[in-house]
């Protein structure tokens, strides 16, 4: 199962981490765009900057820093039917990353595609739009939990350790990642392999720890090895961000890989097991 898994990401991994890098820089700034014209809808229009934090918080402080002006900068820049036409079209680029990880995790499984492709990206546009209400329930809960945890700090003094449960669950970035990359996973695993008795989690575990891991050790990296100043100038900051891609790209490739390995040895064994009942069966 382990060396499936390890030819897998061998073989394709590497190419698909720098396809899934392009298209994560490409289109996270639409993604934004999307989610500001929705918080026209359900949301104020001065969430967008929490909305913007909120996506970025699992990212490095140099991605961080790289990203968040630019993409303040283009919400501003939209409102009324721009902001819906720029929405509409982040729509579309969006949904490219989300068919670009359907075929990854098709190739990892060895299937083909069995509906059409304009029913697989409705269905992508549908996961969009849910990630982003999603997104906009988890900023009205913070803003929520903060209340709250102001009040008990004012009203019941003596209440400190619940203060401090509450800023735990503030820091929950983790735990709503690996939701994330589960609802990913699952619905852009083939359908075969999505009932009962077949795993989507380990996937979606593995790669939220990776992410995180090369979220937490990247800066300490990149702070006493390497010189990207020096080498792209004023373009570093954006290399970082595609570098980062990169490796959470791949992170989510050998997720896939790994589901598709356990999948496929259990999918093995139980067709070895069905066919020795039969031998059996026969022999009787």
């Amino acid at each position: 199962m382990t060396k499936r898994a390890a030819v897998g990401t061998y073989n394709d991994g590497f190419i698909h981490a720098g396809n899934l890098a392009y298209l994560s820089m490409l289109a996270i700034f639409p993604f934004f765009i999307l989610g500001a014209a929705l918080f026209t809808l359900f949301g104020e229009q001065a969430e967008r900057a929490q909305m913007i934090g909120a996506v970025l918080s699992a990212m490095p402080p140099t991605v961080y820093k790289t990203i968040a002006p630019v993409a303040q900068d283009v919400i501003e820049a939209r409102s009324g039917w721009l902001l819906w036409i720029g929405a509409a079209v982040a729509l579309w680029t969006v949904s490219s990353l989300v068919e670009t990880i359907r075929d990854i995790m098709r190739r990892a499984y060895g299937a083909e595609a069995k509906h059409a492709f304009w029913k697989y990206r409705l269905f992508s546009f549908a996961l969009i739009l849910v990630s982003v209400v999603l997104l906009i329930v988890s900023l009205v809960v913070q803003v929520l939990i903060g209340t709250a945890q102001q009040l008990i700090a004012e009203l019941i003094p003596n209440m400190e350790e619940w203060v401090s449960t509450l800023r735990v669950t503030r820091g929950l970035p983790a735990i709503v990642l690996f939701g994330s990359l589960w609802m990913i996973f699952y619905t852009v695993t083939p359908e075969r392999f999505r009932g009962k008795g077949y795993r989507v989690w380990p996937g979606a575990l593995f790669t939220a720890s990776w992410w995180m891991v090369v979220a937490t050790l990247m800066p300490l990296v990149l702070g006493s090895v390497f010189t990207y100043d020096l080498t792209y100038g004023s373009l570093a900051g954006i290399m970082v961000a595609l570098f980062f891609f990169w490796l959470v790209g791949l992170g989510v490739v050998i997720g896939a890989e790994l589901n598709a390995a356990i999948a496929l040895t259990k999918a093995g064994g139980d067709s070895d097991s069905s066919e020795a009942s039969t031998d059996e069966k026969e022999t009787q």
